[in-house]
């Protein structure tokens, strides 16, 4: 068969055989993985976004309490995708890391509908959890969180292997995966937080959890009968981890010596020969140019070099994230418990859940992605000659700005409220506000909007700067960053709780929201969300975006194909 045929970026199947192009990959490919994609969403969602309501009304926990091992437990979730990336990266690939741990999460889903089901597992409404209980049922979460650390940072990516960057046509299919690709993923958490809280909280939670257990298996028996047209990346480095350490032992040995204008850099032919992929040389973090120098010791190559400073740029980004995931985790914390004392009414008496609210998040996704695609970017495209319409960065800058209008405005009506409560004389902690739950729905828009520059484009981001053989473990700065932000608001809740009671002062988030100070705390993070974006903007016009190239022979020449440049402007 003509080597036309193949891939050019050098993709195998399974049994490590080139592929044929025109045969496996692409969106065809991709069609039997969106689906797990969706249900593991709506598993998530489904226990997230109500979980704060299930600890303090069937476990009994106080709001502090609870919010903090909520926040502790999402963070959980998305930090262990640190350790499953690392497996994939530098063992056992990202299909068979997915394999694993999509079975371990399976368990955990079925685990949690078990404590949930059974009566001995449960606690009474009048009573307390026993430590046998608690232990159950938190058990059950954390082995879904072992899951999710295999199966978060390799199924997006996983997907994103599919397309072959140095094919113009799938380079070009390959700037709308990502959208795309969390388009099916809200729809997953639409589903969550409409359809699975609603029955949590009136039909039961042992079948409000038993639904998406069983979406999941069926799911991942979809994906795997797509496994023939999977395109897999070959292992081209063995560990990342150590040749980044190598980078920096090296840099650091030859911090005296004189900075040559030859670096070291292998033959076209070599990188021809293994394949892997030239990065080109930028001035960013200049020190570590040391680490190529010919004449040090043990000598480190311009691309390793490159590949150790994408990744030292990729974490002062991801520092930068922590605010914005900081105020992504209020949506399951005290944006739902806020809901809870509001009027939830709608018509002929029917109560909506607070944690549905969520859904107006997802609705603007929803409707926002195809809007992003399909308009904003070919408008933006014929004004700045990028593909992606703008840089990755400034699409992360505008997310970052959404922010500040969330706590703006969450600020506003939590104000609103306890003027409401003043009025009416409702300061008890089982009152209900004669006030509509959908006055939170703006701030819900807004992040939901927010999240198609953010969420998106650090996805997006963090897969396409990362250096080759380490997308999965770049994958996880964007999981590890929503999971920081969690612990942060955890932290942060006990602090400001722990403050602001002494002296026998009033909590800002007391057990009694009606008679607590939410707003005080929505400011404070909107104080910090600004700070953050101007600490952002600084950072990212000190940017440099990677470029690479590969290296084929064609006859008997050695060519260098188009290089990649992910976004030549900067920020």
């Amino acid at each position: 068969m003509d080597n036309k045929s193949y891939t050019k970026d050098g993709s195998v199947d399974l049994q490590g055989r080139p592929v044929v192009a025109s045969k496996t990959g692409r969106w065809k490919a991709c069609a039997f993985l969106v689906g797990y994609e969706a249900f593991e969403r709506m598993a998530f969602y489904g226990v997230a976004s109500n979980l704060v309501v299930y600890l303090t009304t069937r476990l009994h926990e106080e709001t502090v309490s609870s919010v903090r091992n909520v926040n502790n437990w999402s963070g959980s979730v998305w930090m262990t995708p640190i350790l499953g990336a690392y497996v994939a990266d530098t063992y056992l690939g990202r299909f068979w890391t997915f394999t694993i741990s999509s079975l371990i999460y399976v368990l955990g889903m079925i685990l949690l509908t078990v404590a949930v089901s059974v009566k001995s597992l449960r606690p009474s409404s009048s009573s307390k959890a026993t430590a046998w209980q608690i232990s159950f049922f938190y058990g059950a979460l954390y082995v879904m969180a072992v899951g999710a650390g295999g199966t978060k940072p390799n199924i997006s990516t996983f997907g994103a292997d599919q397309f072959d960057d140095f094919d113009p046509h799938e380079r070009k299919l390959k700037t709308s995966f990502f959208n795309w690709w969390m388009f099916s993923s809200f729809s997953g958490a639409l589903v969550a937080t409409l359809a699975l809280v609603y029955i949590q909280e009136n039909l039961g939670w042992g079948l409000g959890y038993a639904i998406p257990t069983a979406g999941l298996l069926f799911s991942l028996l979809i994906f795997y009968v797509g496994t023939p047209r999977y395109r897999h990346k070959v292992r081209k480095t063995n560990s990342p981890a150590k040749e980044m350490a190598r980078v920096l032992l090296a840099a650091f040995n030859n911090r005296r010596r004189n900075l040559p204008a030859d670096l070291y850099e292998l033959s076209p032919e070599n990188y021809s020969v293994t394949g892997k992929r030239r990065v080109h040389h930028t001035l960013a973090f200049s020190f570590l140019d040391k680490a190529a120098i010919k004449e040090g010791t043990n000598p480190c190559t311009v691309t390793q070099v490159e590949e150790t400073k994408l990744v030292l740029g990729m974490s002062l980004i991801w520092v930068a994230t922590l605010v914005p995931s900081t105020i992504g985790a209020q949506v399951n914390t005290l944006f739902v418990k806020q809901g809870t004392t509001l009027d939830r009414t709608l018509a002929h008496g029917f109560q909506i859940p607070a944690a549905s609210l969520g859904s107006f998040i997802t609705i603007s996704m929803l409707l926002a992605v195809p809007l992003y695609d399909r308009y904003f970017v070919p408008f933006m495209q014929r004004r700045t000659g990028n593909p992606r319409g703008i840089t990755l960065l400034q699409r992360l800058g505008v997310g970052f700005a959404f922010h500040i209008l969330v706590t703006m405005v969450a600020s506003l009506v939590e104000l609103k409220r306890m003027h409401v409560i003043k009025d009416f004389n409702v300061g008890k902690p089982t009152d209900i506000v004669p006030m509509s739950i959908f006055w939170l729905m703006p701030q819900y828009v807004l992040l939901g909007i927010g999240d198609v520059f953010n969420a998106i484009g650090l996805l997006e981001f963090f897969y396409d700067q990362s250096p080759e053989g380490m997308q999965s473990l770049g994958t996880t700065f964007f999981t590890s960053g929503i999971g920081v932000g969690n612990f942060l608001n955890s932290l942060l809740v006990t602090l400001v709780d722990t403050l602001t009671r002494r002296g026998g002062g009033k909590s800002w988030i007391g057990n009694n929201l009606n008679d607590s100070h939410l707003d005080y705390y929505y400011g404070f993070l909107m104080a910090i969300s600004a700070i953050n974006l101007a600490i952002f903007i600084w950072i990212s016009s000190r940017y440099n975006y990677k470029k690479e190239s590969l290296e084929v022979v064609e006859g008997k020449v050695c060519v260098q194909m188009e290089a990649k440049v992910v976004d030549a402007p900067q920020v």
